[in-house]
């Protein structure tokens, strides 16, 4: 994990195997988002892949190798994937996902779990589960109907087919695409925009989002009143009128 600022850039980093996923670098995932909770000068996070693309997903030439006993998908989801997802998605901090290169499989899945995602102009992401024998894991049968619809999230699964970043934009799938010279830079930029804002307010509205898919419309309502409670009790909301009032830039608490 490298610190520019107040972001936490974190580069996944096997990039003789396009950063395929192993139980080593997802703990390491996972250890580096909760180290980057716990630092108070964090108040951004920025996922990128090392060398020629993002991830490509779980490393198949591990699990062919293991004994057949031994190779049970639904384990080493359960084991090594979901407490990662879950950390994502529990995590107060805004999340960018700077896609560079190929996203596949899980690596694709991985990156929508994002808050922000953008990407490489070359960048692709490829739902290649079935072209395994394998279905969409990782929460994509949950994301991508929820951001492209269901005939363009079934399509996307049952072709398998590379899905290039500017039509992935254009969809609604991802925020932005980026020159692929510059898209750390731009993602970091990104995210300092992020954590230059209110991070009690940006936490709030991630726990919104997050209840929304599952509440009915008046749960919903329910809940942003019991937020914008909270919200409008803080000491940010304080300050952001007073800044506004005053014409000046807010100077919001710290994390």
């Amino acid at each position: 994990m490298e610190r520019r600022g107040g972001v936490a850039l974190m580069t996944l980093n096997r990039p003789d195997r396009i950063n395929a996923f192993t139980p080593e670098l997802l703990d390491a995932i996972g250890a580096a988002l909760d180290e980057a909770v716990a630092d108070a000068k964090v108040r951004a996070v920025v996922f990128t892949g090392a060398g020629r693309g993002f991830c490509s997903g779980q490393n198949l030439v591990a699990f062919a190798s293991l004994p057949p006993e031994e190779r049970d998908v639904g384990r080493m989801l359960e084991r090594h994937y979901e407490p990662v997802i879950a950390k994502i998605r529990a995590c107060p901090l805004p999340i960018v996902a700077a896609v560079n290169g190929v996203a596949a499989g899980a690596g694709a899945n991985f990156a929508l779990l994002a808050d922000i995602v953008v990407a490489g102009r070359s960048a692709a992401f490829v739902e290649a589960f079935g072209k395994i024998g394998l279905i969409p894991d990782v929460g994509g049968a949950w994301t991508l109907p929820r951001l492209v619809g269901t005939a363009r999230a079934k399509a996307l699964c049952l072709l398998g087919e590379p899905l290039p970043a500017e039509t992935a934009r254009d969809w609604g799938l991802i925020w932005a695409v980026f020159d692929d010279d510059r898209l750390v830079e731009d993602a970091v930029a990104l995210a300092q925009k992020l954590a230059a804002g209110s991070a009690s307010a940006i936490a709030l509205t991630k726990r919104a989002f997050a209840a929304s898919a599952e509440n009915t419309f008046e749960e919903q309502i329910a809940l942003e009143r019991r937020l914008q409670a909270q919200a409008g009790a803080s000491p940010d909301c304080a300050e952001g009128v007073a800044a506004f009032r005053e014409k000046r830039a807010p100077v919001w608490s710290e994390r």
